[in-house]
């Protein structure tokens, strides 16, 4: 049996991922109202600029043949549009309204010590687990 190796690199880059959505006040529940209501689009801004830099090195990768990147590439492919994507992202962008939290935002939440956040982290398992269980079968079923 072996044995799982704890990844140092993995959790030294969650914590900076954490400490810099805490800079940019996206662990706030106010600013994600704020952002939700249209009154402060500073959120908004972050996740364009994030979306951009991400979407620049996917690129990158996918486009990469020698070198470091080379090796990633075939992981990076497009996913095929599906019904139960969109109904993903809707149930999704309803409970960030809802939460004022994402899964980034909730993990880092808990990290500030924001003891509700752990009911959006618990959701977050529960629904991964619904998923788990039923997605394969509503997928087929929102196929017909």
């Amino acid at each position: 049996m072996s044995r799982m190796r704890f990844d140092w690199l993995a959790l030294a880059c969650g914590v900076v991922f954490g400490g810099l959505l805490q800079r940019a006040g996206a662990t706030d529940y106010d600013a994600i109202a704020r952002m939700f209501l249209l009154e402060d689009l500073h959120l908004m801004g972050v996740m364009g600029v994030a979306m951009v830099v991400a979407g620049t090195g996917l690129a990158i990768i996918r486009r990469a043949r020698h070198g470091v990147l080379a090796r990633f590439a075939p992981f990076v492919q497009p996913k095929p549009m599906k019904v139960g994507l969109v109904l993903g992202a809707a149930i999704f962008g309803a409970g960030w309204a809802i939460t004022g939290t994402c899964p980034g935002t909730g993990l880092a939440q808990l990290g500030e010590g924001k003891i509700m956040a752990l009911f959006t982290v618990l959701g977050m398992l529960g629904g991964t687990a619904l998923y788990l269980r039923w997605g394969p079968a509503l997928e087929r079923r929102l196929q017909r």
